[in-house]
This record gives C-alpha cells, structure tokens and sequence, in this order.
C-alpha cells in the first residue's frame, strides 16, 4: 500500500488556508505534514485551523523533514526562486503560486532546475480550472471555432483605497496588477491561443496610497498583443472599476473569435459558455458538460460547494495526481515562464514606450 504524499505548506496566508488546505483535503493520498511561515502568528492560525502541529518560521527546517515529500509555497512572490530552488534541491516536488518569480529568468532557472531533479512541478494558475476554461479549451483545441483571429480578456475589480498588503510593494511583488490579476489571463492566452510573440504594454498607478501604506506599483494595465499563429489579443485588468464588485462576482471575461464562431467565458458563470456560430444571429449560453465540471482524479462534487470556489482546489488534486502517475503537471513551470516573458515584455514596453518582442519559450 502506497503511503500518503506528504505535503509542506511554505506560506500561510490567506491564499493558502482558502485554496490549498481544502484542495489537499479532497485528495486521499496526499496529507498536509508540516507548515511553514516566517510570521509567528500567521503560523500560529494555520496550526488552529489545520491541526498540524509539525510547524516552523524557516523554510529550510520544513525541507530537511522526511515526511515532506512536496511543497506548496504560497509566499510573496520576492520569496518564490529561493524556496523553490531549495525544495528542488531537497527532491521535493513544488507547486508555486503565481507569478512564479520576480523576473523570467529567475522563472527559468526555476524550471530548468526541477526538471534537472526530475521532480514535479506546477504553477498555481487557479482559473485554468474553471469548468466554463476547460470547456473553452477543449473546443478550440478540437477546431470548434475554426482558425482563431482574436483573443481578449477582462479581469475588473473595485478595491478603491484599500490596502492589497505585499501586494503593493515592488520589492516585494515585482508588479501590481499585471502580476496579480492579469497573468492569470495572460495564462489563458496561452493555453487558448498558443504563444505570443511581442506586445506593447502601458501600466499605470492611480492610488499612491492605500490605507496609509504606500503603494509603489500598477493597479491599471492595458496589453496589446500578438501570437505565433497570427491572432491578435487585448488584455485590460484594474482594480479601480467603481462599484464593479471583486472575487468571483466581478467582471473577469474571456473571449475568443474565429472563422466559424465564437466564444465566450465569464467567471460569473463556471458552469456555463457562450457560444456564437457562424451565420447565427447571436451568442447563446450553452451548459458545459459533466466531464469538464471537475479534473479527471478529483472526488469533489462540483454541486456541493460554490461553483465560483470549489473549482480552486481542482489545481490540488493536479498537483498529487500528476505526482503519483509521475507526469508533468497542467499548468506546469513552463507556463509560469511563458506568463513571466509575457510580463518582462509589458513592463519593458511600458518602460519604452513601444512594441517589445517576446523571447521563445
């Protein structure tokens, strides 16, 4: 009888406790073995609400342990490289949240490391697991839509003044908004259309200060783009949209025209996509199937919980299934490479003001 995967949980915050610790629940051979946070407090809650009691402020005591077989790190993105890299070098498979570094090479010697080790690895591109996604990429992937022409995403939230914590603060995020919000459907893109090939890029900071911290990075960023394979993209993402709501209920949309129709993903509706073909007079909402409500693996029921939360722990279940039948994960951190060029790019092409070509992943 093959033993439970032990996992080690490097970062526990908010994003960890909500997404992973129920994801890693859901999954009968894996169990969460020890924690890790540098913020004694932080630590402290996750020990309460997880009851783990095997707990440390040093990411390297939580490597060293032998009931640590993979990693989740969920800390600053200033902190994703080094954990990493260490926990690969320990032979831990990693699962890293987005973006998975601070620069694209830094992603990449990420990447190049773990697959040197052999070990797995993923990045934490929550909304790839969205049932209307999966469905989305099923249908273009089989020629549904024809040849692809244009991609375009939307992700509009309303945080006004408030603070977003690290989030803030370049040294520690490396961007704001473009980072935060827009990887995710920079993510898509990929997964959709295949990969870009340069962009032009604008970023803009409308709050300096967000409850009495200063905040030195975009909450505004606008991206033009275009791909290998000839289409065009238009990325928009903000955190200023007055009255636009945020999580789940604000507007994050996905749409993607082709020869023979068109498509379209809104957050809002997970079990749903609309569908435009060609010669009709109009998009209609079409269910998506049962197949696609869940990863293959996954035990959940998606009508049990919240179809705009339950979808998150998806990726866990990813994580374990790919390390137990020893496979590369989806989304992996090739992906989180390809995001990361994307976004040098945009941050490079807003420093110049011109079009910024993307390096080959």
């Amino acid at each position: 009888m093959q033993k439970q995967i032990g996992i080690g949980l490097i970062g526990c915050g908010g994003i960890a406790l909500a997404n992973h610790v129920p994801g890693i629940g859901l999954c009968k051979d894996a169990r969460i073995t020890a924690l890790c946070d540098a913020d004694q407090a932080v630590l402290g809650r996750a020990v309460q609400q997880t009851g783990v009691s095997v707990a440390t402020t040093r990411y390297e005591e939580l490597l060293a342990l032998d009931s640590v077989d993979a990693v989740i790190v969920a800390t600053p993105n200033l902190f994703h490289a080094p954990i990493a890299l260490a926990a690969v070098k320990s032979g831990k498979h990693v699962l890293c949240e987005k973006p998975i570094a601070m620069s694209r090479d830094e992603a990449s010697a990420m990447c190049d490391a773990a697959k040197h080790a052999g070990v797995r690895h993923m990045t934490a591109f929550t909304y790839r697991f969205v049932p209307a996604m999966r469905y989305m990429a099923h249908l273009i992937s089989t020629g549904a839509i024809g040849v692809p022409f244009h991609f375009r995403a939307q992700r509009f939230q309303d945080w006004g003044t408030r603070s977003v914590g690290w989030r803030q603060v370049a040294s520690m995020a490396g961007s704001g908004e473009l980072g935060d919000m827009l990887s995710h459907r920079i993510d898509f893109a990929h997964l959709l259309m295949g990969e870009m090939t340069e962009v032009v890029a604008s970023l803009r900071r409308f709050i300096d200060v967000r409850d009495g911290q200063v905040s030195d990075l975009d909450d505004w960023v606008s991206i033009l783009g275009s791909f290998k394979n000839g289409a065009t993209g238009v990325f928009e993402s903000s955190k200023l949209v007055t009255g636009g709501g945020e999580g789940g209920r604000s507007r994050d949309l996905c749409e993607v025209n082709g020869s023979e129709g068109s498509l379209i993903y809104e957050l809002g509706m997970p079990f749903h996509i609309r569908i435009g073909k060609k010669g009709g007079s109009g998009m209609d909402s079409v269910p998506v199937p049962r197949e696609f409500l869940s990863v293959p693996g996954s035990n959940r029921d998606p009508y049990a919980t919240d179809p705009l939360v339950g979808f998150r722990y998806d990726q866990d279940v990813e994580f374990i299934q790919a390390i137990l039948e020893q496979r590369d994960c989806k989304p992996s951190f090739v992906d989180g490479v390809r995001a990361q060029a994307v976004m040098d790019a945009a941050i490079e092409s807003d420093r110049l003001k011109q079009w910024v070509k993307i390096p080959s992943c």
